[in-house]
């Protein structure tokens, strides 16, 4: 079965590496981080993108799960941000 490469780390199946992720994001300054509901819009705009690539922008190579939750983070399409 082959992973689906439109999807964020734990929907393509890669659960060892999401969870590292989220322990790196727990060590995060709480202050530095968007609200849930901000987060979770960013997100939604990364999934319909075409850069998204198993859990990667492949514009900049960030993890978009660690990169959506920043404040001081934007969408690195510089042609298109969506956020």
């Amino acid at each position: 079965m082959q992973n689906c490469k439109k999807c964020l780390l734990l929907e393509a199946g890669e659960s060892v590496t999401y969870s590292e992720i989220m322990q790196y994001v727990s060590t995060l300054d709480k202050q530095t981080l968007v609200t849930e509901d901000e987060y979770l819009k960013r997100i939604s705009h990364c999934k319909r993108c075409d850069y998204l690539l198993s859990g990667m922008c492949r514009k900049c190579g960030c993890y978009v799960e660690v990169r959506a939750r920043l404040k001081d983070a934007d969408c690195p399409d510089f042609n298109n941000r969506k956020w």
